[in-house]
């Protein structure tokens, strides 16, 4: 167990050292050597865990639906994708890791496939918002996966433009002005007052979700012993 949680560790250094790298270079500048520096690690380690730098590219973009962090389920399913917008906001501002994964999937490099978290969040928000409307908090027009590429694609304009005017600091009032626009021309009028999208919200449900998966880790590694 100790050998698999150092080995888990190694590849965790790697992928931030990484993540600093292409966030502050870019995919195409950056190189392996700087990253091996970055990790203070040896070439063999490194490719133990990624074959090339297509491959640390990819597991950085991975990071950005970090599963281990999800917001726990909500009786209403809108709460919960206004919970795991904001929790993502606030990644974006706190995590080197998921703010060099916006960069990559922004950024238009060939042969460096940037679908995978665009195509992960339309299904993550689609499957959030057909419980949504079997549980009758959509309005009747809605097409649950029209609107999750709506919202995914606004997201990301959103947080490109927060990117390039304030670094991130105002990224939770432009998110929240988002889906204040947005909810409403899918969500009934009746649910729209008892949603909560606080300026604070993200760091909360943070918390929240950081604490929900450290007990679920414990508890699978008091199983394992």
């Amino acid at each position: 167990m100790a050998e698999q949680a150092r080995a888990i560790q190694t590849r965790r250094n790697i992928l931030m050292a990484a993540a600093k790298i292409f966030e502050s270079r870019g995919y195409q500048a950056a190189t392996i050597s700087e990253i091996l520096t970055a990790a203070g690690v040896t070439k063999g380690a490194l490719y133990f865990h990624f074959q090339s730098k297509d491959e640390l590219a990819q597991g950085v973009l991975s990071e950005q639906v970090d599963h281990r962090l999800m917001v726990p389920d909500r009786s209403s399913k809108v709460q919960e994708l206004v919970d795991m917008v904001m929790l993502h906001a606030y990644r974006l501002q706190t995590d080197p890791l998921v703010r060099a994964g916006v960069r990559l999937s922004l950024e238009q490099q060939p042969g460096l496939d940037r679908s995978g978290p665009f195509l992960q969040w339309a299904d993550v928000v689609t499957a959030l918002l057909t419980k949504a409307q079997a549980q009758g908090e959509l309005l009747p027009h809605v097409d649950p996966a029209e609107s999750s590429d709506v919202l995914v694609g606004a997201f990301g304009g959103v947080q490109a433009m927060s990117q390039a005017v304030s670094d991130y600091q105002n990224l939770p009032d432009k998110v929240a002005a988002l889906l204040r626009h947005v909810l409403p021309s899918v969500t009934l009028p009746s649910v729209l007052p008892s949603l909560d999208l606080s300026e604070g919200r993200g760091a909360m449900v943070y918390l929240e979700a950081l604490s929900v998966a450290e007990e679920r880790e414990s508890a699978l590694a008091a199983a394992a012993d």
